[in-house]
């Protein structure tokens, strides 16, 4: 399992994750026009707001940090090593082809395709 998988087990499968989703209402079905095929049905389950997931992580368990803009807050924040070593391991499992040096280039890169990856595969 690559690093990105563990930080996303981590925020998905967290006991937050469920309290947050549970606390979110189903989205409303969209209204119905007339004479319009069915549209197909959607999957099983309700997505999970990861912002509102993270951001009751950080209240809950009282650590102000900076998850939005640093990849070190965000993986300190979910319990995951957040050394250079780890952040550069995540670098090669999200495809990063700079330096692997910590620099910001590299952070900022980590950070932004972090919360792209989970934006994609919430469930």
């Amino acid at each position: 399992m690559g690093l990105f998988s563990k930080l996303k087990d981590s925020i998905f499968g967290s006991d937050e994750a469920k309290e947050v989703k549970a606390a979110t209402p189903p989205p409303a079905p969209p209204p119905a026009a007339p004479a319009t095929p069915a549209a197909p049905a959607e999957p099983q389950g309700q997505p999970i707001d990861v912002e509102a997931v993270l951001d009751y992580m950080a209240k809950k368990r009282g650590q102000p940090n900076n998850w939005r803009t640093s990849i070190v807050d965000l993986m300190k924040l979910v319990g995951m090593d957040h050394s250079l070593e780890a952040r550069k391991e995540l670098a090669k499992d999200l495809g990063y082809t700079g330096a692997l040096d910590g620099s910001a280039e590299m952070n900022l890169w980590l950070h932004k395709k972090v919360m792209e990856r989970l934006a994609q595969e919430r469930v």
